[in-house]
């Protein structure tokens, strides 16, 4: 066997202490996600929850900031592998030097829009998170949560502002723009922020009407990766749709 052909050897696995504390914080998401979905986020409270677990609130706010931001996670974890993988992808286009050498959009001929590298970002950070093989499902019930709980509307409108503020300044720093004030990186996140809402509602309305369906009734990410990149493919057509009336009489 040559050196080439040898398969490359698995990552060293997370330190115990680390492994301890991803354990906590996904049994805290859990066990909100179970609570809240049984109960209704209002009736439980920190105190409910932090006894579930057997843990101190002083231990749950080295996770999270409030009840909204654990009901979130699972929704949040993919944006924030989205912004490492967008960095990675802006550090690739800049090592080439050259535009028409970047990652291209399948079948395109030209340089990869800007829209189209965020929407790959966006799906290598959905597949990265849902290697873990219970995330669909705690997806799923983070975002029909959210469909009923305002305050959780209101935390994940805050948790995007800050995150796209952070990638509009990955892209300044990353692409040649038309100045600070340049508004096509912000409204290209905007659209993929919005093919992915759309894409996600969706995805969970496939699931059916159990408020708490089992795993093997959650559609897969590969579905709801899919339904990503439709809702993509369908904003060029959006933005050029004709404003035609329906005939009346």
């Amino acid at each position: 066997m040559t050196p080439a052909s040898r398969t490359p050897a698995a990552p060293p696995a997370p330190p115990l202490r680390e492994r301890k504390k991803q354990r906590t914080r996904q049994t805290l998401i859990d066990t909100a996600l179970t609570l809240f979905t049984r109960r209704g986020f209002g009736s439980v409270t920190l105190d409910e929850l932090c006894a579930e677990v057997e843990v101190s609130k002083r231990t749950f706010f080295r996770y999270f900031t409030s009840k909204e931001d654990v009901a979130l996670a699972p929704l949040h974890d993919v944006w924030r592998a989205y912004q490492g993988e967008l960095a990675a992808r802006l550090d690739a286009l800049r090592a080439t030097g050259d535009a028409a050498d970047a990652v291209r959009t399948t079948g395109s001929d030209g340089p990869q829009t800007l829209l189209h590298l965020m929407r790959d970002a966006l799906l290598a950070a959905l597949d990265r998170t849902a290697a873990d093989t219970d995330w669909t499902r705690r997806a799923l019930l983070s975002h029909r949560l959210a469909e009923r709980t305002p305050s959780m509307v209101a935390h994940g409108l805050h948790f995007c502002e800050r995150t796209t503020g952070d990638v509009l300044e990955l892209l300044h720093g990353a692409l040649v723009l038309d100045g600070p004030d340049d508004p096509r990186p912000r409204f290209a996140g905007e659209m993929l922020l919005s093919a992915h809402r759309h894409a996600l509602a969706t995805w969970s309305a496939r699931a059916g009407a159990d408020p708490e369906p089992a795993p093997a009734d959650v559609p897969d990410e590969a579905q709801l990766a899919a339904l990503v990149r439709e809702s993509v493919a369908a904003l060029a057509d959006g933005l050029a749709l004709t404003a035609t009336p329906r005939r009346t009489g």
